[in-house]
């Protein structure tokens, strides 16, 4: 009896449903993907005047700096970009860890250029990311030309964040400006020269403006607790019951190769190939690089010109020194990941230097900065499968080969660790005239 009456009322719950949609055309509509966010950016040249002088820009819509991208963890970004100019293109997306697919970071050792008059479309997620990123073109000395802009991504409504929201928001993007074209600029560079002191300070596109400004002399002091991107979701956690797999030492240093300035890592200078080395590691064509041609110590011997890759398995927990022996400061970034600075100090990292780590409350970040004559330590779990750009954020350096390339491999092969290639990958070098996959995948 009590079945029956289960039974009867199902049966009247479902006639009621099918009803109700026959009768007011109810259409119920369900979506499991995270929101998605169009853009349509035309990249053309343009006059810019940043330090009051006319120079020739790179725009994005015509804009300098480049529009803001705003959006909220985990939304799908797909942003169609037209290449106007007369040189092959690329924007990489720093911050944005990518996950899973390093195949849209935006520079030449994963994706082939955007050509003169063609266009692409990105297609990526700001996956479990909070926090303010930026963009900026990646070939030759285009980012002295402009086409940057901010990226701000929020935390979705419906998990708070431990403070009250601020009275204001403001994306500032602040870095030095040459009055020389950018194409100046490279040349300098290819002909062995350093570049000339910087001729001004942009904020948002601008600079100074002349005017003079009288300060009151009192002194006030404001107590400001300021911590970076956080993991979401959100906790405590305790790095010290981590066991790191593995330690690489990473000593920038500055060379003479064949009569020209460079800059190295642990002695290798890189050279961009002919062909862009995701596209060289999935079609597995032989002789773009070699894999593990950048070692974990650094040798500090003569330095020489290599595409230098370094070797890396999923899931392996790095302990990554980085070593500034010179006497400038020096800024790294590494694609794909955040990481936790644990450490820095002067003088020459030893073992010795981990009883000073911060192994309790430290930041994850993607770029972090080593002083003169010191030494920065940072922890990375090796957790997105990719080819990686670890780079000098001075573009001169990075330009001039203060970079490499992290391979991070799982043997699975599975879309569960990696997408696969994308059905709209450009192609070129030694990769030109291969398929992607079939439509159907």
């Amino acid at each position: 009896m009590e079945a029956s009456l289960s039974l009867s009322f199902f049966s009247l719950l479902c006639i009621f449903i099918v009803s109700f949609s026959l009768s007011s055309n109810f259409i119920l509509q369900v979506r499991g993907d995270d929101p998605y966010r169009f853009f349509t950016w035309v990249i053309t040249y343009g006059d810019i005047y940043p330090l009051g002088v006319k120079q020739q820009g790179i725009l994005i819509n015509g804009q300098f700096p480049g529009p803001q991208i705003e959006a909220v963890t985990n939304d799908n970004l797909i942003i169609n970009v037209f290449n106007n100019l007369t040189d092959p293109f690329l924007i990489t997306w720093d911050g944005l860890q990518q996950r899973k697919s390093s195949w849209q970071d935006g520079v030449y050792g994963t994706t082939c250029p955007i050509p003169p008059g063609g266009n692409f479309t990105y297609v990526m997620q700001a996956k479990d990311q909070i926090g303010s990123y930026f963009y900026f073109p990646s070939l030759a000395f285009h980012k002295a030309a402009g086409c940057f802009g901010g990226i701000r991504v929020l935390s979705r409504p419906m998990i708070p964040v431990p403070f009250p929201p601020p009275s204001g928001d403001f994306t500032i993007l602040a870095g030095d400006w040459f009055k020389a074209n950018h194409t100046d600029l490279q040349a300098m560079l290819d002909s062995g020269a350093d570049l000339p002191f910087p001729d001004g300070l942009l904020i948002n596109g601008q600079g100074q403006n002349g005017n003079t400004f009288t300060v009151d002399q009192e002194l006030h002091i404001w107590n400001l607790t300021a911590s970076g991107p956080r993991p979401n979701p959100q906790g405590s956690y305790h790095y010290g019951l981590v066991n790191t797999t593995r330690t690489i030492r990473l000593a920038n240093s500055q060379a003479t190769i064949n009569g020209k300035l460079r800059y190295a890592v642990n002695s290798i200078s890189f050279i961009p190939a002919d062909t862009p080395l995701k596209l060289a590691d999935f079609y597995n064509i032989p002789g773009v690089f070699t894999l593990g041609s950048m070692p974990d110590n650094p040798t500090f011997g003569d330095a020489y010109l290599q595409t230098s890759v370094m070797a890396a398995n999923m899931r392996e927990y790095v302990e990554i020194i980085f070593e500034n022996r010179e006497n400038a400061v020096q800024s790294w970034h590494i694609d794909g990941y955040s990481f936790f600075v644990v450490g820095m100090d002067g003088g020459q990292w030893t073992p010795a230097s981990r009883q000073g780590y911060n192994l309790r409350d430290t930041v994850a970040r993607s770029t972090v900065q080593v002083y003169p004559q010191s030494w920065s330590a940072i922890y990375m779990a090796l957790d997105n499968v990719g080819m990686w750009n670890i780079r000098s954020e001075n573009w001169a350096r990075q330009y001039l080969g203060q970079q490499f390339y992290l391979r991070v491999y799982s043997p699975a092969n599975s879309w569960r660790d990696e997408n696969p290639i994308p059905r709209n990958a450009l192609l070129c070098g030694r990769a030109s005239g291969r398929r992607t996959r079939p439509l159907s995948l």
